[in-house]
């Protein structure tokens, strides 16, 4: 709602622009909509969503402050908001958010994350993905609570998303991907973050995520050079700082090498000249 998060004031328009800019694609594209209940949902169809995704938090404090109910009533909620995707042929995607620590409850029970993972999969999601909302999980937490939601929802059914606040990103999601979870949220420059998590940084930079990747012979379909160049183009808009490790170190080497070479025929676009430096290092 514009009313609780201003940012929001303009999303139809927004939708509207990307879903346009892919009308008729046949491309294996998404951009999904978060939606909290069905009025929501009933605004995302008018903008012709292929895919929308529904959030439930493990903490019944956080679900207070972030949807204004409890998370039994969350799922009630969500009920009809299913109903309408079903019947207009919309795929759901569910998020459980604070699966290892809430800012007003502190740690949360792999219990209470079991429980609500399988809910959200018996509603029709399907995928759950994992949040680490506030970014206190470290490998130990985050591999007992991966194990015990496993007990209740395929792992082909789960993905993980994990905030940064403690430099732990990237070890939990290697965590993740050796107990068998293939899908990973990211955020190009590390953007974004959580107006009720008070402190808490943006969901792991996806050029950090990709670095990695690339580096353990995982291959993901995505060119880290563009990914690079999408991510300072947002940043300069923004008049952020790029929050990607790896991003700012690789953006400096090539300015480097776009130096030393300046207008050599053989220095290629910005995005060659970074893919070149990522396959060097």
């Amino acid at each position: 709602s514009p009313k609780w998060v201003p940012q929001m004031s303009d999303h139809q328009e927004i939708m509207k622009h990307l879903m346009a800019a892919i009308e008729g694609s046949n491309a294996d594209i998404s951009f999904p909509a978060l939606v909290p209940n069905l009025k929501g949902m009933e605004a995302a169809v008018e903008t012709g969503v292929r895919e929308v995704a529904i959030f439930a938090s493990a903490s019944e404090a956080f679900s207070k402050k972030n949807i204004n109910c409890s998370i039994e009533e969350s799922l009630d909620r969500f009920k009809p908001v299913l109903s309408c995707a079903k019947s207009n042929g919309i795929k759901v995607r569910g998020y459980v958010s604070c699966v290892i620590g809430c800012p007003y409850e502190g740690r949360v029970s792999e219990e209470s994350v079991a429980k609500l993972s399988k809910q959200l999969i018996d509603l029709g999601c399907y995928e759950i993905s994992l949040g680490d909302t506030i970014g206190v999980g470290s490998p130990g937490s985050v591999s007992r609570m991966i194990r015990r939601v496993q007990q209740d929802v395929q792992t082909d059914k789960l993905a993980v998303h994990f905030h940064d606040t403690y430099g732990q990103a990237l070890a939990n999601i290697l965590t993740s991907i050796q107990l068998g979870v293939a899908v990973v949220d990211s955020s190009v420059a590390g953007l974004g973050g959580c107006p009720y998590a008070k402190g808490a940084t943006g969901n792991v930079a996806t050029e950090d995520v990709l670095y990695m990747l690339e580096d353990l012979n995982v291959e993901t379909g995505v060119d880290l050079g563009q990914v690079l160049q999408a991510g300072q183009y947002i940043c300069k808009e923004l008049g952020k700082e790029n929050g990607s490790r790896a991003a700012r170190a690789l953006l400096t080497k090539a300015e480097k090498g776009g130096a030393e070479s300046e207008k050599s025929a053989s220095a290629g676009t910005d995005a060659q000249m970074i893919k070149k430096l990522v396959l060097n290092n």
